[in-house]
């Protein structure tokens, strides 16, 4: 009774969020609390397991919340555009330089962990320059796509944090040993982007032209910028990473110091400081707030054992000689996992019964969150017709969702199959 009415809670909000009857928030409460209710629990204790639930996941709300502030500051404050400015001077008229210096400042600018902020920057950056140059114009959003993977896998990533807050974890254990994997995708995206770099260079030849970044800017963000502070903001920022690796400091502690500090010291006047809460309030509020309705669905569906009872119906379907292939299977499927679910639908819906299937089988359940991180909605949200910033993609770089897709997949695909091997080489998952 308690399985399926798991998989019927599942089913329900999957249905109601991919065809938007139902805002995501709005799906992760309602949804299990009926559930709760129809399966005998009394509202004190669904209160109870909602409370729990949300306690549980506290300290990842905690850590979005004032990792997206932080790098939204350091946006602000201008510390990547001496990057920008240098790659663009360097790359020239040189189509190889140009798709490799895209890719190279993606993966710097995506150390927010944010996907619209990144294409946002990068594409105003390069797109008047792949214009000027008359390069593949599939090639920006596929370069720019790439190499947001393997960065997005970041702990401060809407995608990471519901994994750590699905599996009750933390990014010591769930990014940390992904490190090597993100490293072997890298490479391989600057491998495609040499690819496609040599075949545009052969096509086009190498040209002269004449591009500021700097003019391209808005007044107002030229009125946040703080070019006399950039060697300190970039000390602050390697030695935020440095320490977040290490673990020296639990993490949801270090950005709220770290975005104190990085407000305080690019801002010290009040109007300032608040012009750039304003700015970027409403997309902390959003993820946030997610991430603590998601430990109420989490909580009920815990607290009531249907998580238990429908991982239990899968063991029973799982072969035993077959059960130690299940972090394998979820990495691979992880890519075209993202075309089918939204990463709600998927780590708060999937994850937490294939990690539960694990447990059943005496496998590592933090095995299955770093498998799915591999290509579901890191590497694979650029090309998801269910996130936005895909469509923000696109139609910034004005080509069709299908071309994109068409030309971009096996790219991707590459991506996801690269890190998976290097996560077995180095144990992150096992078989």
């Amino acid at each position: 009774m308690l399985a399926l009415l798991g998989f019927s809670t599942i089913a329900i909000f999957l249905f109601l969020i991919i065809t938007k009857r139902l805002s995501v928030i709005t799906a992760l409460v309602i949804v299990p609390l009926l559930a709760g209710i129809i399966a005998g629990f009394s509202p004190k204790e669904l209160g109870e397991m909602m409370l729990a639930g949300m306690k549980q996941v506290a300290p990842t709300g905690i850590l979005l919340t004032f990792a997206v502030l932080y790098f939204a500051t350091m946006l602000d404050a201008g510390l990547f555009d001496p990057v920008v400015a240098f790659i663009i001077k360097y790359v020239k008229g040189d189509p190889l330089k140009v798709i490799l210096g895209t890719a190279i400042l993606t993966m710097i600018v995506h150390l927010d962990g944010d996907g619209t902020a990144t294409f946002m920057i990068v594409l105003s950056a390069f797109l008047p320059i792949y214009k000027q140059l008359k390069i593949n114009r599939l090639i920006l959003p596929c370069i720019v796509a790439l190499s947001v993977g393997p960065m997005h896998l970041v702990p401060w990533s809407g995608t990471s944090a519901r994994a750590i807050s699905t599996l009750k974890s933390d990014a010591v254990h769930i990014f940390n040993p992904n490190i090597p994997a993100i490293l072997a995708g890298l490479a391989w995206v600057l491998f495609v982007a040499y690819f496609l770099g040599m075949k545009e260079r052969k096509r086009l030849g190498v040209v002269d032209f004449a591009y500021n970044h700097q003019e391209n800017l808005s007044e107002h963000e030229r009125n946040l910028r703080r070019p006399k502070l950039i060697i300190l903001n970039a000390i602050l920022t390697i030695s935020l990473i440095v320490i977040l690796i290490k673990g020296l400091i639990p993490a949801p502690v270090l950005f709220l110091l770290a975005s104190m500090l990085a407000l305080l010291i690019n801002y010290p006047r009040l109007n300032d400081q608040q012009k750039v809460l304003r700015g970027h309030g409403m997309n902390i509020f959003l993820v946030s707030s997610m991430i603590f309705v998601a430990g109420i669905f989490s909580g009920i569906l815990t607290g009531t054992k249907m998580i238990d009872a429908m991982a239990n119906e899968l063991v029973s379907l799982i072969p035993q000689h077959h059960a130690n292939l299940l972090p394998l299977l979820t990495s691979i499927t992880s890519l075209p996992a993202s075309i089918l679910f939204t990463p709600d639908a998927y780590y708060f819906g999937v994850v937490p019964i294939l990690s539960q299937t694990a447990t059943q089988f005496h496998l590592d359940s933090l095995e299955i969150g770093r498998a799915a991180l591999l290509g579901q909605m890191t590497v694979g949200f650029p090309i998801s017709p269910l996130t936005a910033s895909t469509f923000l993609l696109i139609g910034l770089t004005e080509v069709d969702l299908g071309e994109h897709q068409k030309f971009t997949f096996k790219w991707a695909w590459g991506t996801t199959l690269v890190m998976t091997i290097m996560a077995l080489l180095t144990g992150s998952i096992h078989i």
